[in-house]
């Protein structure tokens, strides 16, 4: 399968200080593709860097035409949703003002975010910094999935959910990867194995490893090695 993102040699700084060395990774047309790691290796970076949200160097590639030189609102416009790590709701505005702001498409697909999140209908009018954390996290995702993007960059979207509310977000990317590949930095193992195909490894700001997520997380020696962590079902990979 052909790849619909390509990353070479990107690197990139926040405040003079080199957060991503040297990632080369690709993400295919289809699927979901997980970037594990250590905490503080660069994996959020790596996803600012791509959106063009931190000082980057390198080549960066989608759909054949190079983005790198690009600034933010051009690439969402070219059909990029990102949902950020702390997901970054307007919390002064309603639930349906965040999602008013986040349309760009003629035909948003209200029908899918309500689908999706039943939970957020009721709550329409009310100001999205009195949410829950996990209806916050709803909200965040609703933002990316009410337009019909080509592609979802995705940073840690279970972090610090209940359980419930961790199978109902990766049930919802579930559905969103039928529609779009995602580009998804998480910490939980379990939903790894649920929703990844791929997965790429980073240290120190640096690929150290690619390859199927279901041979990675099969070998426990190299999960200890990569991630820190056991492969026990109720583990989750250090932030």
């Amino acid at each position: 399968m052909s790849a619909l993102l390509q990353v070479e040699h990107l690197s990139a700084a926040v405040g003079g200080q080199q957060v991503v060395e040297d990632v080369s990774l690709s993400v295919p047309e289809a699927g979901v593709t997980a970037v594990l790691g250590r905490n503080g290796v660069g994996k959020t970076s790596t996803l600012k860097a791509i959106m063009g949200l931190i000082t980057r160097s390198g080549r960066v590639t989608f759909a054949g035409e190079r983005i790198d030189s690009e600034h933010t609102h051009r690439i969402v416009r070219r059909g990029i949703g990102y949902v950020p790590e702390d997901r970054e709701v307007f919390a002064g505005l309603t639930v349906a003002e965040n999602l008013r702001l986040a349309v760009r498409d003629s035909d948003p697909r209200h029908d899918l975010v309500e689908a999706l999140f039943p939970d957020l209908v009721p709550r329409a009018d009310q100001r999205a910094g009195t949410l829950s954390g996990g209806q916050q996290q709803m909200l965040s995702l609703s933002r990316a999935l009410i337009n019909r993007n080509r592609l979802l960059l995705v940073d840690e979207p279970t972090k610090g959910l209940a359980p419930r509310i961790v199978d109902q977000v990766a049930q919802a990317l579930e559905e969103a990867a039928r529609t779009a590949p995602i580009l998804l930095v998480e910490q939980n193992l379990p939903v790894i194995e649920r929703l990844a195909d791929a997965v790429v490894v980073i240290d120190a700001g640096v690929v150290v490893h690619t390859g199927k997520a279901a041979e990675l997380l099969a070998d426990e020696d190299a999960v200890q090695r990569f991630l820190g962590v056991a492969t026990h079902p109720t583990t989750e990979v250090q932030t």
